[in-house]
């Protein structure tokens, strides 16, 4: 039974026994059909589409907890495509993109794509269920969580995953929130790219340190009147990222 259509926000996984709308998006027809079974096979839901279009319309009309994205489609709009427009529509879902073998250059575009993570193929289903886990486990942690922390012009709202910059409403992907949540638990305090890795995803094992430069970057432009001068997401140069409470 399809989940009611909800395509800007979604609802945290609460822990291992829940059940999830999993969206799968590829073209190899073996591995929707893998995927589809393994997941489904767990009590999961889960809906699986070849193309590009397919997945921005489905994504679009329903809820997911999380899409598996992958870079290379057939005729259409490739994944990153699919995700610069999700995100275009304020969908707010976390997306996990499926890369090629060893392709650096593929995972870090997905994350200025949007996306927040990615698995390189081939990939076992324990480390997909891990990467799964990751994304959403802290989200289901803020759920009891009603603090509202504010740090200078920025305020965070943890229950509802809202932030608001002076006031007006910032709309943040999920690795983004994370990323932003990690530096406002401390503010001040020098944060290496270790450990935000390890902030957003519960570890930092096989990742690249790249992407937290990215998502910094992405929540310069959001929340930074001028992104390439900040004054409260600061870098130390060979160390990494304070955020500091004015400009």
């Amino acid at each position: 039974m399809d989940r009611p259509s909800q395509s800007t926000a979604y609802a945290p996984w609460r822990g291992a026994e829940s059940s999830l709308s999993i969206l799968v998006v590829d073209d190899e027809a073996d591995l929707r059909e893998m995927l589809t079974r393994s997941f489904s096979r767990e009590g999961h839901h889960v809906h699986a589409v070849a193309d590009g279009y397919a997945a921005i319309d489905r994504a679009g009309a329903e809820h997911f907890d999380v899409v598996l994205l992958d870079v290379a489609l057939g005729p259409g709009p490739d994944g990153y495509e699919v995700c610069r427009t999700l995100r275009g529509r304020r969908n707010v879902v976390p997306i996990i993109m499926l890369t090629a073998l060893d392709s650096e250059a593929d995972a870090v575009l997905g994350l200025e794509a949007g996306a927040d993570d990615y698995v390189t193929k081939p990939f076992g289903l324990a480390e997909l269920r891990s990467r799964i886990r990751a994304v959403l486990r802290r989200a289901g942690a803020r759920g009891m969580n009603d603090e509202v922390v504010s740090v200078g012009p920025i305020a965070m709202h943890r229950a509802q995953r809202e932030v608001r910059m002076n006031g007006q409403p910032v709309h943040l992907t999920f690795s983004e929130f994370e990323l932003l949540d990690a530096l406002m638990t401390d503010p001040g305090r020098l944060l290496n790219r270790q450990e935000l890795l390890r902030a957003i995803w519960g570890d930092s094992a096989f990742r690249d340190p790249r992407a937290i430069d990215v998502h910094v970057r992405h929540l310069r432009e959001k929340l930074e009147p001028e992104p390439d001068n900040p004054r409260y997401i600061l870098t130390v140069r060979g160390a990494g990222y304070r955020l500091q409470g004015s400009g």
